[in-house]
């Protein structure tokens, strides 16, 4: 089958995978010029392997130019190669695995696509593309890798496992929805049939959702897991400030008023954060009822009071709400007469002595009883 144009595909019929061919003849054309061959939608319910041969030939022994594979998941995005090969002439053909764990309900579609390199005349052909209903014999294939989820700024890791053999040579990253790889910093052996790696993704800076998927790429083909969620969350914080509802000398009975909130939830603690608005100290107390009663405070002294939602999850706690504002009430001033007891009475005339009890606070106004 001769090569398609650039901007033409071969396209496999779907249930017609067995005996896909591709040959491309890179002669004559420009650095860049690409030829596709699209196997179809792929449906499984249950482990298996794609296995091809691939053949690079060349007059010269100079590299005809680049063959890459790409896994398009759910119709997405075709993002970078799973797999590729450059830089190489073949004696004969060559074969290669893909270890693909995605299973129904999703679905995905594999892309052969071959890249001439000018000036380099040969031939990259592709043949045997097969579906095989065991795993790969050397391609690693991963377990489900899990969605993962953290607070805005906090950080990310995702752990991709794989059941296979392990080398120093084998390429492992994780890749993006849209592309976009980041290398795997940690691998370990688990035994001698299973390994697993971790990676922080550091793109946590806001709220937001994007998938992830790891590969590797080893001397027998390459393994791609399914695609999992980051979710990174927003920490809630309050819309309105807290509901005065009552007011004494020394206290507050407050409503939070944490139902209407900026970021996500759920909620799993309330706090009420409180100081004088000539302070610099500041108390927290957790709110554990719809309403609450701040005690022990000054008379005729303005508070201001903030109100702290956490969600789940480290660095869960978002920035205090609006504040609400107020003064208690001044102290009452309160008079009252008592006679000494250690006067006695002398006679129907006798003085009695009299004792007047104060108790004051300083205050801006006061009322008397």
């Amino acid at each position: 089958m001769q090569a398609p144009r650039p901007e033409d595909a071969c396209e496999i019929p779907q249930n017609d995978i067995r005996g896909s061919f591709m040959m491309v003849n890179s002669s004559g054309r420009a650095s860049g010029q690409k030829a596709h061959l699209l196997l179809p939608t792929l449906k499984e319910n249950d482990t298996h392997c794609i296995d091809f041969h691939y053949y690079f030939s060349s007059r010269d022994r100079s590299s005809p130019g680049a063959l890459n594979v790409y896994v398009k998941v759910n119709g997405g995005p075709q993002g970078n190669p799973v797999w590729n090969v450059s830089g190489v002439v073949t004696e004969g053909w060559v074969k290669a695995e893909l270890a693909i764990s995605t299973f129904w309900p999703h679905f995905y579609q594999v892309i052969f696509e071959s890249v001439s390199l000018k000036g380099h005349p040969g031939y990259i052909a592709v043949d045997e593309v097969r579906v095989l209903a065991h795993p790969c014999r050397k391609a690693p294939h991963f377990l489900r890798l899990q969605n993962v989820e953290v607070n805005v700024g906090q950080n990310a890791t995702f752990q991709c496992i794989a059941g296979g053999k392990w080398s120093q040579h084998d390429k492992l990253w994780l890749q993006q929805w849209n592309g976009r790889d980041t290398a795997l910093m940690v691998t370990r052996v688990v035994n001698h049939r299973r390994f697993s790696a971790t990676v922080s993704v550091a793109d946590t800076t806001q709220r937001s959702v994007s998938k992830y998927r790891c590969v590797i790429r080893s001397d027998g083909g390459s393994g791609v897991s399914n695609y999992a969620e980051l979710i990174v969350k927003e920490p809630p914080t309050p819309i309105a400030p807290p509901e005065l509802l009552a007011v004494g000398a020394t206290y507050l009975w407050i409503k939070p008023n944490a139902n209407s909130i900026i970021g996500d939830g759920p909620i799993i603690l309330k706090e009420v954060e409180y100081r004088t608005t000539t302070g610099t100290w500041a108390e927290t107390h957790i709110v554990d009822s719809p309403n609450y009663k701040l005690w022990h405070l000054d008379p005729d002294v303005e508070y201001e009071i903030r109100v702290l939602l956490t969600r789940p999850g480290e660095g869960g706690t978002g920035p205090p709400g609006p504040p609400l504002t107020t003064r208690t009430k001044c102290a009452v001033l309160s008079l009252g007469w008592a006679c000494d007891p250690s006067v006695a009475k002398s006679s129907f005339h006798s003085h009695s002595n009299f004792q007047l009890q104060v108790q004051s606070f300083l205050c801006t106004s006061f009322e008397l009883k």
